[in-house]
């Protein structure tokens, strides 16, 4: 392990950041938020442009004559079912935060509108916020990016690395292996500390619901660490043995709990307001995805701004922070399959199942913000942590509902850090398909340790902040592969021709 220097060189900077966030949570966090400031004011355009253009060219080779290219041999078949695919591929992408912002982001959005539009309009915006930032332009990151990595990987042959198809176009010589070393590098830290901030939001939220279960007012940080060790506990020994489908069964069942809990929200709430919504706003949302995309808001106050670059920056960064995690991971189960179906798949279906899932919990919570005397708006301003279980208290059979949503946010977790310790290992072992067991208890350790700095500050925007510093450099890197990608499509078309 230690000749290896990639492997060396990440554990100490992740490592590094690790013990300066346990030992110093409050300056990590301020130097963070910082940071990520000036690189948000100054680059604001580009990872907008990044992002936008990510989407546009997702939408051109889905539509062009590329989109009949197999990601393999063109007699490949794909190896799981579509539907199972489908299930799969958004388990991996999405995780924990669906459940953890469900209300919360929505009425989050709202409170800061409702200064400008009123109630009514602030509704419309809210949700059509939420909806950018978990729809289209999200999964255009991930679908582009483990494109790359499945085309190079199964139709040209090279090792799932980042650093593959840049030294696959550009040829092996010592400038391409070191910047592909670097991004290889640049990847692990992104994912790393993006996978310690979804940890830290799945204790927040699980310790949330413990207190309602238990009918506890304030646990403290004492709960939240009782819970991280019992998270340490699960996934220690699923490291120690060979990536399984019993991770994609953990992950489906995940996924079922959800899908159910959202059915459920749906017909036991007041279904005619719901649908309302869910309708409304994928109208508005589809209708402005595309120009909306390109808003800067460099003309706003500087509310506006904050808001600007604490949200939608913010978001736009972490889904680049999980794309070569997710990329991965999606592109193993996508053999077999077109440039278009996969284009199509990975981010029209998933775009508009959140569409539903946020359409739902946000008008639910709109609903008790506008018709009833509920508190809920203080829920949000005082606990974002605890908007869902406050949600689902009002509702019929709180007790197990609220286990639901511990339960699926427990497995959302441990599915998540087992998988990411995998590419994790994959990544910094040169691509080993099957790395050694201590090189992934060594970073299920990592990532425990990021994990619990972010827990330790305690503040779900401390966390946003570092997970935005650590996936900020990433930004170029995706940009590179998206030129290899058509570099590569480009000579493929000579060839056939």
């Amino acid at each position: 392990m230690l000749r290896n220097p990639l492997l060396v060189v990440a554990l100490v900077i992740t490592g590094a950041i690790a013990a300066w966030g346990i030992v110093d949570t409050a300056g990590l966090a301020a130097v963070a938020a910082g940071l990520v400031k000036v690189q948000f004011t100054s680059r604001a355009w580009f990872i907008m442009g990044t992002v936008s253009f990510m989407l546009i060219v997702s939408v051109v080779l889905a539509l062009s004559r590329y989109g009949r290219i197999k990601l393999g041999k063109d007699e490949d078949e794909p190896e799981f079912s579509t539907l199972s695919w489908l299930t799969m591929l958004f388990a991996a992408g999405m995780g924990v935060g669906l459940l953890y912002w469900a209300t919360a982001e929505p009425l989050t959005h709202y409170l800061l509108i409702e200064e400008v539009r009123g109630p009514r309009g602030a509704a419309a915006d809210a949700l059509f916020v939420t909806n950018f930032h978990w729809g289209l332009h999200a999964w255009a990151i991930y679908a582009l990016t483990s494109l790359v990595i499945a085309y190079f990987g199964f139709r040209l042959g090279c090792p799932s690395l980042v650093s593959a198809p840049i030294i696959k176009v550009f040829g092996a010589n010592a400038l391409t292996r070191s910047v592909g070393w670097l991004s290889d590098l640049l990847a692990i830290v992104a994912i790393a500390i993006g996978l310690g901030g979804s940890v830290a939001m799945g204790v927040f939220q699980i310790k949330e619901g413990v207190d309602a279960l238990l009918g506890l007012q304030t646990s403290g940080m004492e709960l939240a660490l009782v819970i991280f060790a019992v998270l340490c506990l699960a996934y220690t020994p699923p490291l120690m043995v060979d990536l399984s489908r019993g991770m994609a069964v953990l992950s489906n069942t995940a996924m079922a709990i959800a899908s159910g809990l959202m059915v459920f929200v749906l017909l036991a709430g007041p279904t005619h307001f719901i649908m309302g919504g869910v309708l409304q706003a994928a109208g508005e949302y589809l209708s402005g995805a595309l120009v909306h995309g390109f808003r800067t808001f460099t003309f706003m106050d500087e509310q506006v701004g904050e808001w600007f670059q604490s949200w939608t920056l913010t978001y736009m960064v972490w889904w680049l922070a999980w794309a070569p995690f997710v990329g991965v991971f999606i592109a193993r189960i996508s053999r077999g399959r077109t440039i278009r179906e996969f284009l199509c798949g990975v981010i029209l279906v998933p775009t508009a199942f959140s569409m539903l899932w946020f359409g739902v919990f946000g008008s639910v919570g709109i609903y008790g913000a506008l018709k009833t005397e509920l508190p809920i708006l203080e829920v949000v301003r005082n606990n974002v942590s605890g908007v869902t279980f406050f949600v689902l208290d009002v509702f019929p059979w709180p007790l197990l509902t609220v286990s639901a949503v511990v339960a699926a946010a427990f497995l959302f977790i441990v599915t998540s850090v087992v998988s990411a310790a995998f590419v994790l290992g994959m990544f910094s072992t040169g691509g080993d398909l099957n790395p050694a067991v201590r090189v992934k208890l060594t970073w299920g350790a990592i990532l425990g340790a990021l994990g619990l700095v972010m827990i330790l500050s305690d503040s779900i925007d401390a966390v946003k902040s570092i997970i935005a510093l650590g996936a900020l450099p990433f930004v170029f890197v995706v940009l590179l592969l998206v030129i290899c990608l058509l570099k590569a499509l480009k000579s493929e078309r000579l060839d056939r021709s």
